[in-house]
């Protein structure tokens, strides 16, 4: 029987046996070594969810139990499901975790010359490919996909996705700058090579204002928010043209594509690269 067989079937189970565990802790050997993942592009450039992947990461909080994660000689205490420990960790991975307390969660896959920078986390499920630099008081929510060489800046929160179990999760295809502060939610897409500039907010009902191309780009019967390929986000807003807001010249955020990456904005974020 497939593993993913062995994984649906498990889900409908209510209690669990040591050979269950077994097939568990093989799914999230795959999971980590990235033999599987949450969601994959089809030839078409299309993102899809593999919803068995999804319901073997939930299947994981139903088989844990609670235990205590912490040493006793340590002030802190973790206290969690003992299916979902941080991922083993080796100098053979490749990975560059800088001392300070950044977190990996098993069940994750992080590429070699992935580099992570305190405080950051990323949690179960997420693929973090070749080269990306996820920086401080980043996140890599559950599930989300991260291609090569993308920088996550300070803080940057890029949500995750467990349910529904056919939802795609958060995309950063590669070559993508995401600034500081900034947010990616609800299974939005950013296409390679765009440029999220500092404190744009991106989820699923997010209008987002196209200017090279006067459109704006929605999702479309419930699917996922794109970013084109290419497109420079900057934060703005746009005014109330009626009723109380507009008496009281109040206006709303949105995000707005001012360009189409260039030389010049090529030679901005060149820097990135003596940061790796």
């Amino acid at each position: 029987m497939s593993l993913k067989q062995y994984i649906v079937d498990l889900s409908a189970k209510s209690e669990f046996d040591s050979e269950d565990r077994g097939v568990y802790d093989q799914f999230k050997s795959a999971l980590r070594s990235g033999e599987i993942r949450s969601a994959e592009k089809d030839l078409d450039g299309n993102w899809h969810a593999n919803t068995w992947v999804k319901q073997g990461i939930l299947l994981g909080f139903r088989m844990g139990k609670m235990v205590e994660m912490s040493k006793s000689t340590e002030t802190l205490q973790f206290f969690d499901k003992d299916t979902f420990p941080l991922r083993p960790m080796s100098l053979d991975d490749g990975v560059r975790i800088v001392m300070g307390g950044s977190a990996i969660r098993d069940g994750c896959f992080v590429a070699p010359g992935v580099v992570v920078v305190p405080p950051a986390y990323i949690n179960v499920g997420a693929y973090v490919d070749e080269g990306t630099m996820v920086d401080s008081h980043a996140l890599v929510g559950s599930c989300a996909q991260i291609g090569k060489r993308v920088h996550l800046s300070a803080a940057a929160q890029i949500g995750g996705v467990l349910e529904p179990v056919g939802a795609t999760p958060v995309i950063i295809e590669d070559d993508v700058l995401v600034g500081g502060n900034t947010g990616v939610y609800e299974g939005t897409i950013v296409r390679e090579r765009a440029v999220l500039a500092s404190g744009v907010i991106l989820t699923r009902s997010t209008p987002v204002f196209d200017l090279p191309n006067e459109r704006i780009i929605k999702s479309e019967n419930g699917g996922s928010l794109e970013i084109p390929a290419g497109a420079v986000v900057v934060q703005g807003s746009r005014a109330i043209t009626k009723g109380f807001g507009r008496e009281n010249d109040l206006s709303i955020y949105c995000p707005i594509i001012v360009k189409y990456r260039d030389e010049k904005t090529d030679a901005a974020t060149k820097l990135e690269d003596y940061l790796r």
